[in-house]
């Protein structure tokens, strides 16, 4: 039976079920359903299905009352305490035990298919819980048998530690051309000289100190083009610069006293 102190909980609860006096079975063959008054239950009313600790409770109670009529406790399913009938599926063997221990086999049949499902089911899952207990205890047993691991100091041994004496790690330089640094020296090797004021490819402007329009773009003597050179007395701008004396006035047409003036 369950132990002491364990809280029962309900797994399935079926409104309709029908109870039969089955005939004492004769031989090994299964039961069958149809040797059953299958059209006159001997008792009707509600099943229960409860569980506690690792043993399940199926319990025939009245449908208003709730007063119980019979119980089935199962340890292991399928088993003796559920049989199967091999004409149907919707049909069981129950023993029923009473609290002196006496028990006797009755049969018990829904009218759905889906509820039989449903007992089938919840009988199914308790007692798959129940195997993983039993596996997990197992295992639980085996490893404190097991050899320990000791990992405590012996007497004497002693442990060193240094703290904030590690090697400094130098970082990594790195090794890339990207970023700002300085351009890699020409394949030869060699820097080329920067080049020279006397090259006689660039131009010289002459600055003039004693003239006020300043001297022209003076050339080296080895380019091809040439610069006249004003002379002192000269004026640059003489040729614009005449008075206006000196051109002469147009001249009128002879006819001109000929028109008569407005």
């Amino acid at each position: 039976m369950a132990a002491e102190g364990e809280y029962e909980s309900i797994l399935c609860v079926k409104p309709d079920v029908n109870v039969y006096r089955i005939p004492p079975r004769a031989s090994n063959r299964a039961y069958r359903a149809a040797d059953w008054k299958l059209d006159a239950p001997d008792w009707s009313g509600r099943m229960r299905i409860t569980a506690k600790g690792k043993v399940a409770f199926i319990k025939l109670e009245d449908k208003v009352s709730g007063e119980l009529f019979a119980q089935a406790p199962v340890k292991e399913y399928p088993g003796v305490a559920v049989e199967t009938v091999s004409d149907s599926s919707r049909y069981f063997v129950l023993r029923i035990q009473d609290d002196n221990g006496r028990s006797a086999f009755i049969g018990v049949g829904f009218g759905d298919r889906g509820d039989a499902f449903d007992f089938n089911v919840a009988l199914q899952d308790h007692f798959k819980w129940v195997k993983q207990e039993n596996e997990i205890s197992k295992s639980a047993q085996l490893g404190d048998s097991g050899p320990k691991l000791d990992l405590g100091f012996k007497e004497g041994q002693t442990i060193t530690l240094n703290i904030g004496q590690g090697k400094k790690k130098d970082k990594p330089r790195p090794q890339g051309t990207g970023g700002i640094g300085l351009l890699p020296p020409p394949p030869g090797g060699k820097i080329a000289p920067p080049p020279s004021s006397g090259s006689s490819n660039h131009n010289i402007v002459a600055q003039s100190g004693g003239t006020a329009t300043g001297r022209l773009l003076e050339l080296d003597d080895s380019n091809s083009n040439t610069v006249v050179r004003p002379s002192p007395g000269s004026d640059l701008w003489g040729d614009f610069s005449a008075p206006a004396s000196s051109v002469p006035p147009p001249s009128r047409p002879q006819n001109a006293a000929n028109w008569i003036q407005f």
